[in-house]
This record gives structure tokens, C-alpha cells and sequence, in this order.
């Protein structure tokens, strides 16, 4: 099995950590979204992907691409930890967090939203920085509400579950450009909570072989 992926990338991280949970061995294939103009771009990984997007997952014949597919996908062929409870309500609201995270907070502040601001609208660096946290804190202040309701030491009580891997990948995001996260305790106490299992810890961007810090 192999990933393509780019250590700062949210939407890879997300994956990383998932395959670490389930314990699934992978090669992490770095394709480097900054550098030569953003490798994404180049046509041996346009070929693997035509969004020009990471992650791409390829497992023997099947290329996937969308970090939440790919979760779905190897909970669905994969043993190990469950990434979903078994309830059917309490699964419905656990993907509906985490599309909240994915859907409605990350494409508002990846990478060619802020190369787009910057670049082709010629905006300031300072308006880009209004512009995540902006967009993060409102996510966050109803992230932070649903939690006050479902969580324990995990999003929903005390099971890691694919709405913990999104939230954590995206408040790294939000540390990274400085957005103020005291207003939120229990997304920092889940946060937390994760950041201390093992899984997490290998997935952190810092600790991949392509990091630059």
C-alpha cells in the first residue's frame, strides 16, 4: 500500500493517522506541494490524480483519492481499531462532524485558496489571515457546541473515531496560522486527549520523512 501525501497536508494527515490506528502498514510517497511550483501539478501524479490534490491512496489495483474515501474505505477492508461506532445514529452523527471539519472548514483555507488570494488576486498577506480565521472560527465556535453535548474524552464519549482524526488535523491547521483556540475547551481537551495515543503522535506532520521545520 502506498500513500501519496505531503507532511503539512491536512487532508493526508487525516489518512496517516487512520493507518496508524488500524495498524496498517503503508510507504509514504512525498509529493511536495510548494516546491518546482507544486509537484501535484506535474503529469506523472496529474496521471495518478487529476485534481491535483493529496492524498492519493493506491492498494494493488485501486487509486483513491479523498481522505474521508480512503477512511471509509479501509474500515470497510481493513481489521483493527473501528473508526466508527456501531450504533446507527450515533455513526450518522459522527460523519456529520466530521464533514462539518472536512467540507465546511478545510477547503476554505488549503493551500491554493491562500495561493489564490495571495497570488491571483494580488490580496495582502494580512487579508489571508483574516480570511482562515474567519472561516476557522466559525467552524470551530459550532464544533465546540456539539461537543459540549457528545463528548467524553473523545469527540463522541470515549472512542476515537474519525471525527477525532479530522478535528485534530484541522486544529493543527489552525495553531499553524495563529488562530486564538481559548475559546474552545473541549475541542482542546479532545485535542489533547488524541495527541497522546501513539498513532497520532506518528502520523504529526513534524515527525514525517518529508517534514521541513
Amino acid at each position: 500500500m502506498k500513500l501519496y501525501g505531503y507532511w503539512r497536508s491536512t487532508a493526508a494527515y487525516r489518512v496517516r493517522i487512520a493507518l496508524h490506528l488500524k495498524g496498517i502498514a503503508f510507504d509514504n510517497e512525498s509529493v511536495h506541494l510548494v516546491k518546482n511550483g507544486g509537484e501535484q501539478h506535474q503529469a506523472n501524479y496529474a496521471a495518478i490524480n487529476p485534481n491535483h490534490l493529496v492524498p492519493t491512496l493506491v492498494d494493488g489495483s485501486l487509486s483513491l483519492h479523498q481522505s474521508l474515501a480512503i477512511i471509509d474505505y479501509l474500515e470497510a477492508n481493513y481489521t483493527g481499531l473501528s473508526l466508527y461506532p456501531d450504533d446507527p445514529k450515533t455513526r450518522a452523527c459522527v460523519q456529520a462532524l466530521a464533514l462539518d471539519i472536512a467540507c465546511e472548514i478545510h477547503p476554505l483555507n488549503n493551500l491554493r485558496v491562500q495561493q489564490y488570494i495571495t497570488g491571483d488576486l494580488k490580496l495582502a498577506e494580512e487579508v489571508k489571515s483574516a480570511w482562515i480565521d474567519h472561516w476557522m472560527s466559525i467552524g470551530f465556535s459550532a464544533i465546540e457546541k456539539q461537543l459540549v453535548k457528545t463528548a467524553g474524552c473523545y469527540c463522541f464519549q470515549d472512542q476515537v473515531t474519525v471525527a477525532d482524526i479530522c478535528l485534530v488535523a484541522q486544529v493543527y491547521n489552525a495553531h499553524r496560522f495563529n488562530v486564538d483556540m481559548s475559546a474552545y475547551p473541549y475541542i482542546n481537551r479532545v485535542v489533547d486527549n488524541c495527541n497522546k495515543l501513539e498513532a497520532f503522535q506518528l502520523a504529526l506532520p513534524e515527525n514525517q520523512e518529508d517534514a521541513v521545520v
